[in-house]
């Protein structure tokens, strides 16, 4: 009976967490502000260490994304998008009187 319950332990030893987005933000939050350790903020919250500082590396990445919006290089690139598709027909429809000369020739 021992040997099965040890196998109980394991397994619950075993099951991953699933934090939620939330939890991350909050822990990886504290951890950029560099007021604890990251050792400090994984036993406080009960996360690994190593864990702790993926989620702080993962928000300075997902930063800049941030400001990124309306303001940002979108409308510019929505403005000229009409040009780069006329553009890209243009060249597209050259290909095509090419290749049916081409296959024509060939045909012959």
């Amino acid at each position: 009976m021992r040997g099965h319950k040890g196998q109980a332990e394991m397994s619950e030893a075993k099951k991953r967490k699933i934090h939620t987005p939330a939890f991350k933000a909050k822990v990886g939050l504290e951890a950029l502000r560099g007021v604890k350790t990251i050792n400090d903020i994984g036993q406080e919250y009960g996360v690994h260490p190593v864990q702790v500082g993926l989620w702080k590396k993962e928000i300075q990445a997902q930063a800049k994304t941030l400001f990124e919006g309306k303001r940002g290089p979108k409308p510019t690139a929505a403005h000229r998008e009409p040009e780069l598709l006329f553009s890209e027909i243009g060249k597209l429809k050259v290909e095509l009187d090419w290749l049916k000369k081409k296959s024509g020739m060939c045909l012959s």
